[in-house]
This record gives structure tokens, sequence and C-alpha cells, in this order.
């Protein structure tokens, strides 16, 4: 099924409309959710309310892009609940991920217009980035991955990797500073 049939199913109050997301997207979500949470169970849950927050999102809403909707809204789920459960994880998995991205980023003070601006300048920094920096970073802090399963994934060491992710931080806090997110 086609996602605009699937998003007039939204429209209409059909809930077959969970159904075939799920059919179609629900892989995709649960490793969205995976990445971020260890624990399958808390994923799994996460999932089920993405497909409640799509069903309130639309209507009104009508995503030009429905697997990114549904993706960031899973995200954001998954992001909340790992907040909520905040148990301290060895390792650099998602929480260390979220930190090292949370120092980077504007501190929540600036009026939410700024959101629009703050999207362009982050857009403009990946692109920006030669393709190897832009793949690690955004592995890291969209994907959740490991800077292990970076490294395999890109045949580098862990350390390179790391080093890579510490200059493009840098970086991205001194565009951050240049364009006025940060002081």
């Amino acid at each position: 099924m086609f996602d605009s049939q699937i998003i007039e199913l939204y429209f209409a109050r059909d809930e077959r409309a969970i159904a075939h997301t799920d059919a179609k997207y629900g892989r995709y979500c649960r490793a969205v959710a995976g990445r971020i949470l260890s624990d399958r169970q808390d994923a799994e849950e996460c999932v089920n309310d993405a497909y409640v927050g799509v069903w309130n999102a639309i209507p009104p809403k009508r995503p030009s892009n429905f697997k990114l909707f549904l993706g960031v809204i899973t995200r954001n789920i998954a992001l909340d609940r790992l907040d909520y459960n905040r148990a301290k994880r060895r390792g650099d998995g998602a929480e260390a991920a979220i930190d090292e991205f949370i120092a980077c980023i504007p501190d929540g003070k600036r009026p939410a217009d700024d959101i629009i601006a703050l999207r362009e300048v982050i857009n403009g920094f990946l692109a920006s980035l030669d393709r190897r920096s832009r793949i690690i970073f955004m592995r890291r802090y969209w994907y959740m991955c490991s800077t292990e399963e970076i490294a395999a994934g890109m045949k580098l060491t862990e350390a390179n990797v790391r080093v890579i992710l510490h200059r493009t931080r840098r970086k991205f806090a001194a565009r951050l500073k240049k364009e006025g997110f940060m002081q």
C-alpha cells in the first residue's frame, strides 16, 4: 500500500491505517526504537505509542514523507522513554551519544521561531562535512550507533571514529556559536 493511501485511511479514521503502517514500517520503527533503548519490550511499547501519536497527529497534519514522520515520532518517544529510565549504562550507547550531542546544542533559551533557523544551520553544517564525517555523525547522533558499530561498518578503528566525532562536535559547536545559537 502506498503511503498516500495509508494517510487517507488515517484521515478517514479507519483503524486499518495502523495495521498497514505496522506492516509497512513496523520493522523500521522497531529498529529506530531499538537503537535507542536496550530493552526490546520498551522498544515495542514505544512503537505502539508512536502509532497512537501518528493517529492523533493525522489529521490535521498531512506528512509529505510518511516514513520520516513516523521515524521522528518513534525516535522522540524512545528518547523520552530513555530519559524516563535514565539508568546509567556502561560503554558508549545511546545515552552517551545523547549526552555528547546535548553538549553541542543551544540551551533552550532562544525563541521557538528559531527552531526553523536552527534546522537550517544543522542542515548547512551537515552539507559542509565530508561524506565520511557526515555518515559517522549521523550514525552516532541520529541512529544512536555505538562507536564500535560505526568503526566496524566504516572499516575504521574505534579510536579514529572517536576522534572524528570529537572534531565534528567541535566544528558543530563553533558553527552554532557563529550563527548566534550559543555564546
